[in-house]
């Protein structure tokens, strides 16, 4: 059994405590962060050391930011969007060597927002997307198994959005975004969760404004891709509404897929 997260902590140095009480009770074989908001040098490895877990970061001051959390350590381990000139930290990855299904080339990915359709922004997460799609198709194939994680800042389908007709005309639901979404499915990927929940309606974010959790005001933007070639070692998908019931969370919660 392997078992991979992904969670948009929004600030590791505010949530650093519910991310290492949740991997204590969860146990995941990697788990990948996003929204850290803090530099390399003030990560906080030893706190991972001392669960038995290595860790790998890239980040920035105060925005952005993306880690690996990992019983294993991996291998080749990079950052970045290869020949895409970009100050902003929103990609790390590597290699990781599960016992059943052999290396995994696994990507914690932080897509940007993008704030309004006519904004120099969503200018930006498209042509960041446009990047990633280049990058992730010219990757396929180098090892046996590609997962890609991480806070997309898209809702695929209707059904991942609380109000499609209110959202109707923004971001994280447009025709743009979600044409890009259905570019790297693709490219050879299942969106893990919706093959094992077809028409079940569950979000991974909502906005700490309106009482949007308790409401249930929420969004699925949050996802595992996973390669065609894991497809028929597909368990489990599901998303833990937990941590967004603590003290102080993350506006977004825990989205875990397993494999046999």
């Amino acid at each position: 059994m392997t078992k991979i997260a992904t969670w948009n902590v929004n600030s590791l140095n505010v949530r650093l405590e519910h991310v290492i009480d949740w991997v204590k009770i969860h146990n995941p074989d990697i788990l990948c962060l996003q929204e850290t908001k803090q530099t390399n040098d003030k990560f906080s490895h030893e706190a991972f050391d001392s669960i038995g877990y290595k860790s790998y970061h890239n980040g920035q001051k105060t925005y952005n930011g993306v880690a690996i959390i990992s019983n294993k350590e991996l291998q080749n381990v990079g950052s970045d969007i290869p020949g895409f000139s970009d100050p902003q930290k929103r990609i790390i990855h590597g290699l990781y060597p599960s016992r059943s299904l052999g290396l995994i080339h696994v990507v914690s990915a932080y897509v940007p927002n993008g704030q309004s359709l006519d904004s120099e922004k969503f200018k930006y997460k498209v042509s960041w997307l446009e990047a990633f799609n280049t990058w992730v198709k010219s990757s396929y194939g180098k090892s046996d198994h590609h997962i890609l994680t991480g806070d997309f800042n898209i809702a695929p389908r209707d059904i991942d959005c609380h109000d499609p007709e209110a959202w109707k005309g923004n971001i994280l639901v447009s025709q743009i975004e979600r044409d890009l979404f259905d570019a790297i499915i693709d490219i050879g990927f299942d969106d893990s969760f919706r093959v094992l929940n077809k028409d079940i309606q569950k979000f991974s974010w909502w906005d700490y404004r309106m009482a949007g959790f308790r409401r249930n005001l929420g969004m699925r933007i949050d996802h595992i891709l996973t390669s065609h070639s894991l497809k028929e070692n597909l368990t489990t998908a599901y998303i833990d509404e937990d941590p967004r019931k603590l003290e102080r969370p993350s506006d977004h919660t825990p989205v875990i897929t397993e494999f046999r």
